[in-house]
């Protein structure tokens, strides 16, 4: 029987809707275009998920597997984030989205116990790739407070805020009829309720006994076979947390008051010891000054020297504005580690699991609200260990990032030559502690790069091959401006009141390694890479006079006579003058009516600047204020290196820059490249405000959150005017983040009906209805839907490149859509992607008699058009719809409307293994695919239920399949559009478990086996377990099969090798056991032989014998 395949029918109604919807063009056009055989289908589109990189946004809990080495956090919205090795990395996420409050592994099991703010705990198995939940327990009537799991136990103690500890199966999650009431525990020590179970622990060498703390202050020591308490222990002050001594004879309690007490198992009337780390001793004997609280505390034993005492907190109350800090008591010597943010938890890495042993610290993981740090305390110093994650993507908030698949091969190692000189010295010289899991088998054959822009003006590139992610080189682009001292000395020509320097907008060519970029004060700054350091004396600079006075614009006749800029190298205070002007300049800062005038927003680094390998500047490009005006902020940026030329354009118009020559080739209002063309009725513009509100740069969905905390992040007009036609669809009080403008350049761009520049593309291609032979151009798309065409003559031998100007001549409009234009690419006439023209990498600073002569790359076919003839296309997609125009002819052969009801935020030509097609990202959530050139929908996914503006600001395709955009403040999330990833990402994805042996329990030695004084065992089973303790009440918590179930059998099925491995050592310590047993089997029949013949002896010696002789 032949298999229905329901995406082919679904690619048939889809054709035929999109042909019922294209434009209609000429019989040539159709004629040429039936002839492109589109590769692409639907089933080469799969949308899912990969991987989550960066730091844990709002951790609030953690816990570490010390025979697994693996480390699990989770947050504050209910995620939880699990790492291994470098490159092992997992995401989960609870429905719930509740706080994660607490983290349990069942150590060496490959599970996890998870309890939530939302009083239910869940079982996760850790046992395949993706781990799942087992199973579900939702308490109803108490709220859980304190959990703690015993090593190689499957009871789960569970403290509530009541007070009461309840006792739950890990194996089947029910609970045990046994509980422990809090008036059983107290009984008559206290007259009021103790308050909430802040701690629950068994003693290390009696698994019978269970400590447990109340926030009052009342330490209870359970006797669990007795059901009753031995001894209470009473302190005035609060309780944090507690810490048993390994020997179980003594345990520590933090407090309140900044107070560590000590106390004797067997003593309850009093402390053995009190201790005040941080408070000042009085002279006179009183008791020292109150302290912060000491928030937790970890009693850490060595065999060979003094235990350590590790807590955080306990700072006296007038070390005001402090930071967070760790200490470390070793002895007599007290380290007081200061850290960048507050801490939310630590834990102590020991060599032993066993609580009952000497632990040996070696290492204290710290999780702080932004960062994870781990410190190593064998090393004098107590140096941090060098973090092998990507958990610095947030180090200064993110504002733009781009992503580029199928990179070329060679720019990941040379970015890495020079970033591996900018690393930190001074880390620890041990292997990185966490160190669980195995990597995955599969891998992409492509190179990927991630590059993301920050607030302070830094530039990280990252290496994002093979699903892992790894700090390659960092930018600082601020190096070139002069940094105000303080905020007094801020400059009135700012257009920000923060982070002047933050980046807008990247565009780079990977294969001629240009890099440039727009910052939000209306610069933009080429650079170009070296291997060789430089000092540049004076940075080459030209400041760019931006306006556009709509009643004064005059047609374009001659290309660059429109230009205006200032061209001033250095600091020279007299302005030279590149091109001819249309606009006056004056060398003073100041018109004749007193207003700010050509100056620009940033000052420029007088002294040398000195500049490592790497992106080295080539030319700092500025806008400067007109008549009082702050100048608009730049909306789109495209740099050619085979031009050696830069556009970029705002809310004013366009400029294009030749970087090569430091000259202003054009600077002309959008209106002046319609020409007399023109459809739209223009306004004089409105006076505007002289600096941009500070609120804006604030994330939209973080707007609850601290100044520290906000992503203080730009974004283009095209985004803020977005946002602002969601906030009229939705309801304010759910989007009033969305009305927020993020520029004053848009705060009323509807109003004014301003045409910004919202896309360029640089590229070869037949502009001109009569050309034959493709020519350098440019294209621009406005937020208006227009998009226009501007033709370029390069000088073709170097020599004459840099002496010739490049000429410039406008075509004028090419096709109009509905929307601003938001990309736009080339194809040949069989369909394929034309590659952008490019100029191969050179060294820059190599000796002219050593350089190579730049040569120009063209796409492979140039294509060339005889008369009447179509021989290529452009495909441009606006905020609505996308049309495929072919050229010379500029016939509309294909067009396809997106959406209706929303707008397209983010738009890519992508290149697959199949062909290639057009990616969108819609603000309603939907992430779609179309082919080219028919633009036949593939792929229609609503993946995000609500947008807002980080995911808006940072959403890009990339080839390949890829995409990513930035979830929170802190995280990456990479997800694929591609089958033929999501087919392989089992393989790729690495391996949390792997089968390790557990280490073998201490030795008692032989006095303690002879005398019973190790560790006492307790047969919990027998005294938790349904015969014994009963049901516990059916109302008090509801049991939830997880969805993981058939997950976790198909996971232990496929890893049979790992249980195997388990088995093998389960028998080795059976048959070990054995041995043992067969030892004292031995041993035992040979003293009864013996007691037997001394038995006998002793009755043949009186068997003859009167009672009497005896």
């Amino acid at each position: 029987m032949k298999k229905f395949n329901i995406r082919k029918v679904l690619d048939g109604l889809t054709a035929s809707s999109s042909s019922s919807s294209a434009a209609a063009s000429p019989p040539s056009g159709s004629r040429e275009n039936d002839m492109i055989q589109e590769t692409l289908q639907s089933e080469h589109f799969q949308l899912c998920k990969t991987l989550r990189h960066g730091f844990p946004y709002q951790p609030s809990s953690m816990a570490f597997d010390p025979v697994q080495k693996i480390l699990a956090i989770g947050t504050q919205s209910g995620a939880l984030r699990l790492f291994g090795r470098a490159g092992v990395e997992c995401y989960c996420q609870h429905e719930s989205a509740s706080a994660v409050i607490q983290l349990e592994f069942l150590v060496n099991e490959g599970a996890l116990v998870s309890a939530l703010a939302d009083d239910s705990i869940h079982l996760w198995n850790l046992r395949q790739k993706l781990p799942a939940i087992l199973h579900s327990l939702k308490f109803n009537r108490e709220r859980i407070t304190f959990c703690h799991l015993p090593f190689q136990s499957k009871w789960l103690y569970v403290g509530t805020e009541r007070g009461n500890i309840h006792i739950v199966n890990v194996e089947s999650f029910t609970l045990s009829g046994y509980v422990i009431m809090w008036n059983k525990a107290i009984e008559l020590s206290s007259k009021s309720h103790p308050g909430p179970v802040v701690h629950i622990s068994d003693n290390p060498m009696d698994e019978g006994k269970l400590l447990i703390g109340f926030e009052c202050g009342i330490v209870v020591l359970w006797d669990l076979k007795s059901k009753k308490a031995d001894y209470r222990y009473n302190y005035d002050e609060a309780i944090h947390s507690v810490a048993w001594h390994h020997e179980g004879k003594q345990f520590v309690c933090s407090h309140s008051d900044g107070t560590l007490t000590t106390w004797n198992v067997r003593i309850p009337a009093k402390p053995a010891q009190i201790i005040t780390p941080h408070g000042k001793q009085p002279k006179d004997g009183k008791k020292p000054e109150p302290c912060k609280p000491i928030l937790k505390v970890e009693y850490k034993t060595t065999r060979a020297g003094e235990p350590f005492m590790i807590l955080c907190g306990g700072l006296s109350y007038d070390t005001v504005g402090r930071r967070a800090c760790l200490t470390v008591m070793h002895g007599k010597s007290t380290a007081v580690l200061e850290m960048d943010y507050s801490i939310v938890d630590f834990l102590t890495l020991c060599e032993t699991p066993y609580p009952n042993d000497f632990q040996e610290p070696y290492a204290v993981v710290v999780l702080l609200e932004k960062d994870l740090v781990v410190i190593d305390l064998a090393q004098i110093g107590y140096p941090i260990f060098e973090n092998p994650y990507p958990l610095s993507i947030h180090e200064s908030p993110v504002t733009c990032c781009e992503y580029y698949a199928d990179c070329p091969a060679e720019i990941i190692p040379a970015l890495y030559s020079v970033g591996s000189k900018q690393k930190r010295q001074g880390f620890s010289k041990k292997e990185w502690p966490v160190s669980g899991g195995n990597w995955g088998q599969g891998t992409l054959s492509f190179s990927e790069i991630i590059i993301t822009g920050h607030a302070d003006g830094s530039i990280k590139f990252w290496d994002a091959s093979a699903l892992m992610l790894q700090v390659l080189y960092k930018l600082k682009t601020a190096k070139v401006f002069e940094k105000p001292r303080s905020k007094e000395e801020k400059s009135s020509t700012d257009i920000v009141d923060e982070d002047p320097f933050a980046i807008q907008i990247l565009s780079w060519c990977p294969e001629s390694r240009v890099l440039c970029v727009a910052g939000v004060s209306a610069h933009v700054i080429v650079y170009r890479f070296s291997k060789q350091e430089v000092t540049t004396e004076v940075v080459q600079l030209l400041e760019v006079r931006m306006q556009c006075e709509l009643n004064e614009v005059e047609s374009p006749e001659g290309g660059g006579e429109q230009a205006s800029a200032v061209s001033t190298p250095g600091t020279s205070s007299s302005p030279q003058t590149s091109l001819p002007q249309s606009h006056p300049s004056t060398s003073s800062n100041n018109s004749s009516d007193g207003l700010r005038d050509n100056v620009p927003c940033l000052k420029v680094r007088s002294s040398p600047l000195k500049q490592s390998p790497g992106y080295q500047v080539d030319l700092l490009i500025q806008l400067v204020w007109v008549s009082g005006e702050p100048p608009q902020q730049i909306t789109s940026v495209a740099v050619n290196s085979a031009y050696g030329l830069v556009a970029f354009g705002n809310g004013n118009g366009l400029a294009v820059v030749d970087y090569l020559q430091k000259t202003l080739l054009l600077n002309i209002s959008t209106a002046e490249l319609y020409g007399s063309t023109d459809p739209h009725h223009r306004q004089p513009r409105s006076p505007r405000k002289a600096r941009q509100p500070s609120a804006g740069f604030c994330d939209g969905n973080d707007a609850s959150a601290t100044p520290e905390e906000r992503c203080k992040s730009p974004t283009s007009a095209k985004i803020s005017r977005k946002i602002n036609m969601i906030a009229d669809q939705k309801d304010d009080a759910r989007d009033n983040s969305f009305s927020r403008s993020r520029s004053s350049s848009v705060t009323s761009i509807d109003r004014e009906s301003r045409e910004v520049v919202s896309s360029l593309y640089f590229c070869d291609s037949l502009s001109k209805k009569s050309e034959t032979l493709a020519v350098p151009s440019l294209w621009v798309g406005t937020s208006l839907g227009g998009m226009m065409a501007i033709t370029l003559t390069v000088p073709s031998t170097p020599e004459q490149r840099m002496q010739q100007p490049v000429g410039v001549s406008f075509y004028g409009s090419v096709v109009r859509l509905k929307g601003g234009i938001m990309c736009m690419a080339q194809l040949d006439s069989s369909g394929t992607l034309l590659p952008h023209v490019y100029e191969p990498w050179y060294e820059p600073n190599a000796p002219e008699e050593e350089r190579e002569p730049p040569r120009r790359r063209r796409p492979t076919s140039p294509p060339s058009s005889q008369e009447n003839q179509d021989c290529q296309y452009v495909v441009v997609c606006s905020e609505k719809q996308a049309k495929v125009v072919a050229l010379p002819s500029q016939n509309c052969i294909y067009e396809h409307n997106i959406t209706e009801a929303s707008f397209v935020l983010r738009a890519d030509v992508v290149t697959m293994t199949s062909g290639v097609g057009l990616a969108c990202f819609c603000a309603n959530g939907h992430i779609m695919t179309l082919s080219l050139p028919s633009l036949r929908p593939l792929l229609d996914v609503n993946y995000l239920p609500l947008t807002d503006m980080r995911i808006a600001r940072t959403f890009c395709f990339s080839n390949q399949g890829q995409a990513l955009y930035l979830t929170s403040p802190t995280e990456i999330q990479r997800i694929t559009y591609s089958q033929e990833t999501c087919d392989n990402l089992q393989e790729m994805l690495g391996e949390l478990f792997t089968p390790v042996e557990t280490p073998e329990a201490p030795n008692r030695g032989f006095f303690k086996g002879l005398f019973g004084g190790g560790a006492q065992s307790l047969d919990r089973e027998d005294l938790f377990g349904e015969v014994t303790a009963g049901k516990a009440s059916r109302s008090l918590a509801q049991h939830i099969p997880g969805p993981g179930g058939m997950e976790g059998m198909k996971g232990a099925a496929s890893g049979v090798v790992g249980e195997l491995a388990r088995a093998r050592i389960a028998l080795d310590e059976r048959g070990q056991k054995l041995g043992e047993l067969e030892e004292r089997t031995a041993a035992m029949m040979s003293s009864a032989d013996s007691f037997s013949k001394h038995a006998h002896d002793i009755m043949l010696k009186y068997k003859d014998k009167k009672w009497y002789q005896l």
